[in-house]
């Protein structure tokens, strides 16, 4: 994962984690990317100083990226690393949630599976969303079929 300090065009900065530029760049031009503050969809990356330890320190490791693992997409809490979700946060994740529905077919707990049959040509190739347990994504992933986790908040409306 390549954390990077994202800026929307009013200026406001936010922190995100992607899986590679190409990623960042992806989600950038189809407007998935919103500005936590202001909700401008007009990002691009900020300029970062570089982490660099003052001379005879060590540098202390980056953090991991911020993973959360649902066992079910509608079993998601609120709260991550044990504190409660802010509201700007679980505002973009129902935002998501609501494109991810509208735009995806669901296919349930077969989504391993049916990820598998579209990225071998099988199935028609199609957004998907689905259940799949750690194993099951981090099989994909082993394959090179290419999946995102995501956190599952409740719905806006609900």
């Amino acid at each position: 994962m390549i954390h990077y300090e994202v800026q929307c065009s009013k200026d406001h900065r936010f922190d995100g984690w992607f899986k590679d530029i190409r990623s960042f760049e992806l989600q950038a031009k189809r407007g998935l990317l919103e500005c936590p503050v202001c909700g401008d969809v007009k990002v691009r990356r900020a300029m970062m100083a570089p982490a660099v330890p003052p001379k005879g320190r060590k540098r202390t490791p980056t953090p991991p990226a911020p993973t959360v693992e649902p066992a079910a997409p509608m079993a998601v809490s609120g709260a991550v690393a044990g504190e409660r979700m802010p509201g700007h946060v679980r505002a973009m994740l129902q935002r998501l949630r609501a494109e991810v529905e509208r735009s995806c077919d669901y296919v349930g707990e077969d989504f391993a599976e049916e990820a598998r049959r579209i990225h071998s040509g099988e199935s028609a190739a199609r957004g998907i969303y689905g259940e799949a347990t750690a194993e099951e994504a981090d099989s994909l992933a082993e394959d090179g079929i290419e999946i995102a986790r995501v956190p599952w908040v409740p719905r806006a409306d609900g």
